[in-house]
C-alpha cells in the first residue's frame, strides 16, 4: 500500500478514536473526523466504509490491544490481583478505551463489534479463572465468569465514571491519589479471590500488598 494511502488512513483512524471517544458513535459526524485528520471525507466511505463499520472497526483494535497488553494467566493466587492491577494500569494510560465500550452499550442499536469472536475471547479469560478455582488457587464461592467480570469493573470504573471518583476523593487527582486507586483495586481483588483456606478462624485474612501489581 503506497505510503500516502496507509498514512491517511492512520489519520483518519486516530481522528475517529478521539471523536468516538468524545462524543460516541452518534454524536460523532464523518465531517468532524475528516476535519480533525485533515483528509477528504471521501476517503473515509473508500477505506472504512462508513462511520458504523469504522467504529466497530477501532473498538475491535483497541480490544485486542488491551487482551495482547493484559493476559489473563493464573499461576498463582496473587495473579488475579496483579492483573486487575495491569487492567488498571492500561485503562489509565488508555481512558478512551473504557468510554468506547460505554457508548457501544449506549448506542440503542444492539450491535456488538465482532461479537462472536469477543464472546470466545472472555469466555477463554473466564476458563482461566475456573481453572486456577479448580487447582485451589482462586476461591471458588464465585463462578468464574462472574470473577472476572468484577474484576474488569473494579479496574474500569474508575475510568467510566470519573466525575464519582472525583467527587468522592476531591482535590485534584495527583500521582497520591492514583496510586491510592491502585492500591485499592488491588487488594479489593486479592479479597475477592483469595482461597477460603486461606483466611483466619474469624474470617479475616492476612493479606499483604505487593507494591508491583
Amino acid at each position: 500500500m503506497p505510503r500516502d494511502v496507509e498514512a491517511t488512513k492512520r489519520r483518519l483512524r486516530d481522528a475517529a478514536l478521539q471523536e468516538f471517544t468524545e462524543h460516541g458513535l452518534h454524536g460523532t459526524t464523518v465531517e468532524r473526523i475528516a476535519i480533525r485528520a485533515q483528509a477528504n471525507k471521501e476517503r473515509l466511505y473508500s477505506y472504512f466504509g462508513d462511520k458504523n463499520a469504522l467504529f466497530l472497526s477501532i473498538l475491535v483494535e483497541e480490544l485486542d490491544k488491551v487482551a495482547a497488553a493484559v493476559p489473563v494467566r493464573i499461576s498463582r493466587t496473587e495473579d488475579y490481583a496483579e492483573l486487575a492491577g495491569r487492567t488498571f494500569d492500561y485503562l489509565r494510560e488508555n481512558p478512551g478505551l473504557q468510554r468506547l465500550v460505554l457508548w457501544e452499550g449506549l448506542s440503542g442499536t444492539g450491535t456488538v463489534a465482532d461479537e462472536a469472536n469477543r464472546a470466545v475471547h472472555y469466555r477463554e479469560k473466564a476458563e482461566a479463572i475456573g481453572k486456577a478455582q479448580s487447582e485451589g488457587l482462586l476461591d471458588d464461592a464465585i463462578p468464574a465468569h462472574h470473577l472476572m467480570f468484577l474484576l474488569i469493573s473494579l479496574a474500569s470504573w474508575w475510568f467510566a465514571a470519573p466525575q464519582i471518583a472525583r467527587m468522592l476523593a476531591g482535590g485534584p487527582i495527583d500521582d497520591d491519589e492514583w496510586a491510592s486507586r491502585r492500591r485499592t483495586v488491588v487488594d479489593a481483588a486479592q479479597r475477592l479471590a483469595e482461597p477460603r483456606h486461606g483466611l483466619s478462624g474469624d474470617g479475616v485474612g492476612k493479606r499483604t500488598h505487593r507494591e508491583g501489581g
